[in-house]
């Protein structure tokens, strides 16, 4: 069924907007007459087919998530100041530094001119701009208010990057010392020791199982390290293929909630995305099934995703939200679906999922700062027990060749 956008006003003159699906105008007024509402404005959201501006490349085209969100801001900024969108969008072209973005803009200030609908023109950017970027704008042009949704998507981008920057912040320690502790094993069974264990070779003594296990691996090192490093990154190169197919995702979703440590991070990060954006698109004036549905394409783990598309077939039958999240336990701490109750009965739902989601947000803040003084002995044991198991294999048959001479 096509979808509309649209604006009302009910007999009080209270006026909302935002997105339907219907199967014709008709049935669209009919369905807001029911709630009380008389359409003023509506118009259908066509979907367009791939164009001179929509490349193929551009579905892959790659924006930082921090000048998405400096563009939302200063777009709201400027359309409050009265500022026209296509000339909001012409500035901010010249202000960004990223060529790509610069360019995309450029595209999109050429089609504003055109007549088209800022929404729409996001859209032709799928790689850059968001499903829910692109609805929560046609919803705020359809009502009247997009610089305040405008705010609310710079708002709930900020969250989203200082949510990534945190996680990659406490993941880059651990990285760069296994990375550098790699390179310095590949470097020493390179170079190194193909010195010191040809004097073994020489030696009238059984060497260890350890020091053997050294040995082959250096003469392989030595002889095909060439071949060694491109199979290392050739075997990177299909496991980032592979992540990005059906099978890929669903492998990285199972393992991501079944691993301890990491589980709680990402059933937290991902229960506050849901919550942020959730709230968001209803203070919008989204509805709620095109709400979910729009989640559903924003999360990324799979869990999550199947757990928001039940939702939406069981809310259409007039099942509560609170009692569909309550139904997915692995993925939904159950304090996501007694705060959505308590939303739900005292009409407050999207307040109480902002401070559901703040209060996750900042769960994730203290995990992520202990999380370096959680890693860091566990490295320790680590980088030790493969000095360690060095020097042992080092050491052996050293000890044994002088036990020989005595």
């Amino acid at each position: 069924m096509p979808r509309f956008i649209y604006t009302a006003k009910n007999y009080q003159g209270e006026a909302k907007g935002g997105e339907m699906v219907a199967e014709s105008e008709k049935d669209l007024a009919q369905q807001l007459r029911a709630e009380g509402f008389l359409v003023t404005s509506v118009r259908i959201v066509t979907e367009k087919k791939n164009s001179s501006s929509a490349s193929f490349l551009n579905r892959f085209s790659s924006v930082p998530l921090k000048e998405k969100m400096m563009f939302a801001r200063n777009l709201s900024v400027m359309v409050s100041s009265g500022v026209t969108v296509s000339r909001a969008i012409n500035n901010l072209s010249i202000q960004t530094n990223n060529k790509t973005f610069k360019k995309i803009l450029l595209s999109i200030n050429e089609e504003l001119q055109g007549g088209k609908s800022l929404g729409d023109c996001l859209a032709v950017h799928p790689g850059v701009f968001s499903e829910l970027f692109v609805n929560m704008v046609r919803v705020g042009e359809a009502a009247g208010n997009l610089d305040e949704v405008l705010d609310i998507v710079a708002t709930q981008l900020e969250k989203e990057h200082d949510l990534i920057s945190k996680v990659k912040g406490a993941m880059t320690y651990p990285a760069v010392i296994v990375v550098a502790m790699f390179g310095i094993g590949i470097l020493m069974m390179t170079y190194v020791l193909p010195q010191i264990l040809g004097v073994f070779k020489d030696m009238e003594v059984e060497l260890p199982a350890s020091t053997k296990f050294i040995m082959s691996l250096s003469s392989i090192m030595e002889k095909h390290g060439l071949l060694v490093l491109l199979g290392f990154v050739g075997v990177g190169m299909l496991l980032r293929v592979f992540i990005t197919t059906e099978p890929g995702k669903q492998a990285v979703s199972f393992l991501a909630i079944n691993i301890p440590g990491i589980k709680n991070i990402v059933i937290k990060v991902n229960s506050a995305r849901f919550a942020r954006i959730y709230s968001s698109l209803l203070r919008s004036g989204v509805p709620a099934v095109d709400a979910l549905q729009i989640i559903s394409n924003t999360l990324t783990n799979r869990y999550f995703r199947v757990a928001i598309q039940d939702g939406i077939i069981k809310i259409q039958k007039g099942t509560s939200l609170s009692k569909i999240i309550a139904g997915h336990p692995k993925v939904f701490p159950i304090l996501v679906s007694q705060m959505m109750e308590v939303g739900e009965e005292t009409g407050k739902t999207e307040t109480v999922l902002i401070k559901l989601a703040e209060f996750y947000e900042e769960e994730v803040n203290q995990i992520t700062k202990n999380m370096s003084s959680i890693i860091e002995p566990i490295l320790m044991i680590f980088i030790g027990s493969a000095v360690g198991f060095f020097a042992i294999s080092m050491l052996q048959p050293m000890y044994g060749l002088m036990q020989n001479i005595k």
